[in-house]
């Protein structure tokens, strides 16, 4: 198989069993919602609740028996967008979703076992041939045919809305000196004039776009500062070169191309005289400055005392 590491989305409709799968190489939020509304388009219709257990992307934080679940803001906005309810088991409830886990082992014993795939989307296709299948099989526990009940749960779905929601990844970042914003470990540029260094921005990313906003929205109530199409890998700077429109430029700066000769820097000018102060502070003056050296018996004889020696005659002896 030429694919590194898979993952499987489940979702069943309770009352038939009628079941969806898909197949991604990733577990974050936006794959996560977006295997949602695969399965939506799948069964036709949205549920009136879909249960869970307590998966980060659902749940914000752990929490004990009996407490009120905190629920991950963009699990609670999609779920109002696509008009359900969720429904979060309750600890250490693992035969919660049996009917759920039940299909994930008929997927892999039925459709995966024996085969070999070289892309993701030959196990969506092979998932899709096997469903009317097992949709014309008798469900053990009901022991009725799966697609004639599965027919009366698609009737008393909700109708999807016409546009897609979007899930956004949401993360605050500080803006760095070149107006650059790090994110999964690549650059994006903001504009210059609108933003300063260290400033909190906040990226919304989809799994196509990244959309970097400020915290406080402007004078007409708006926050985008710049939309940029996702990178892909790493170490990618993703620029737009008009954000750097404002950017100081290093003109206004004195500059030299080599080092200044040294007569220029001790040169004074013909017609300034350099007092005693100037020169103490003048670093290049002070150096031109003779000191003149005279012997040590010189201050002995302005002072009146006598230089201090030792004869050995008199040296204490012990």
């Amino acid at each position: 198989m030429g694919i590194e590491k898979v993952y499987s989305f489940h979702m069943t409709l309770s009352y038939s069993r009628d079941p969806f799968c898909c197949f991604t190489t990733s577990q974050d939020l936006q794959t996560f919602f977006d295997c949602h509304r695969r399965a939506f388009a799948h069964f036709g219709g949205v549920p009136k609740a879909i249960v869970y257990d307590r998966t980060k992307t659902v749940v914000r934080r752990h929490v004990a028996p009996g407490e009120a679940v905190p629920l991950h803001p963009e699990a609670v906005g999609f779920a109002g967008y696509y008009d359900f309810d969720i429904d979060v088991l309750a600890a250490y409830r693992p035969t919660g979703k049996g009917r759920v886990e039940r299909q994930v082992l008929i997927v892999r014993d039925h459709v995966l076992s024996g085969r070999a795939f070289s892309s993701i989307e030959e196990m969506d296709a092979a998932f899709t041939t096997w469903v009317p299948q097992r949709r014309a099989q008798a469900h053990r526990t009901h022991q009725q045919i799966i697609g004639e009940r599965a027919a009366r749960d698609h009737a008393a779905l909700k109708p999807l809305p016409p546009t897609p929601n979007l899930v956004a990844e949401r993360h605050l970042r500080p803006v760095g000196k070149d107006c650059l914003v790090a994110f999964g470990g690549n650059l994006y540029s903001v504009p210059a004039r609108k933003i300063r260094p260290r400033q909190l921005v906040e990226i919304r990313a989809t799994k196509s776009q990244v959309m970097l906003h400020s915290t406080a929205p402007d004078s007409r109530g708006e926050t985008l500062l710049a939309m940029h199409p996702r990178a892909v890998g790493r170490g990618v700077r993703v620029v737009d070169e008009t954000h750097w429109d404002g950017l100081p430029t290093g003109k206004s700066r004195r500059t030299t191309t080599g080092d200044v000769p040294a007569e220029a820097r001790h040169k004074q000018p013909p017609d300034r005289q350099t007092g005693p102060l100037e020169t103490l502070l003048s670093r290049s003056a002070v150096t031109r400055i003779e000191v003149g050296r005279r012997p040590l018996s010189v201050y002995d004889e302005l002072t009146g005392t006598r230089p201090f020696t030792t004869h050995p005659s008199t040296r204490e002896t012990s």
